[in-house]
């Protein structure tokens, strides 16, 4: 498995795209999330190249080189890395039904996370969704994706396709935001405004 260093980056949506129409503001969020994706790619010391994706929309890898991105309206993310990559951001908030913790983990899965809560449910949630993108697989493979351990607060462990994916979290204001680890070295960056 490869250990380098990744380079999550998350940055902040100005507030005036936050009130856009949805399709003007999604297409925002989308180049806004590929601002944090250069800055991933120059920590890491990556050139971007032609970010191409499947006709599901998933992202190709250029060069060797894998790629995540993920948008919601307050903040977006992007990240790089050599392997297999995925990134998911949520803002920390209750739903609308509690119907959510039935399909998002089994029984033992919340044993294991230590009880349902609406923190626990996002981390969660992004935790399974950054292993979904990094195996290149849509939400409909959620319940496949198996909590089998929680290795502190920011850290846990997913089984999914016979392969075991550590994520970590990173926790801030109300979101949390996952990367799929690969047990190496994680360095977050939040920024505020896109230089």
């Amino acid at each position: 498995m490869n250990k380098e260093t990744i380079y999550p980056v998350l940055l902040a949506v100005p507030e005036s795209a936050r009130k856009l129409p949805p399709p003007s503001r999604v297409k925002f969020l989308s180049r806004h999330a590929r601002k944090a994706l250069a800055v991933s790619a120059q920590k890491s010391n990556i050139t971007l190249g032609d970010l191409n994706k499947n006709a599901e929309g998933r992202p190709l890898p250029f060069d060797g080189i894998h790629w995540s991105l993920t948008h919601k309206t307050d903040y977006v993310g992007g990240v790089v890395c050599r392997a297999e990559i995925g990134l998911d951001l949520e803002k920390i908030q209750p739903r609308n039904t509690r119907a959510l913790f039935g399909k998002t983990a089994a029984a033992e899965e919340w044993a294991i996370a230590g009880g349902q809560s609406w923190n626990s449910f996002h981390r969660l949630w992004t935790a399974k969704e950054a292993v979904l993108k990094a195996a290149g697989i849509g939400l409909k493979d959620l319940s496949a994706c198996r909590l089998v351990e929680v290795i502190d607060p920011c850290n846990l462990v997913i089984a999914y396709q016979d392969r075991l994916w550590p994520v970590e979290h990173y926790f801030f204001g109300d979101h949390v935001a996952s990367v799929v680890s690969r047990g190496g070295a994680v360095e977050w960056t939040l920024l505020k405004h896109a230089s």
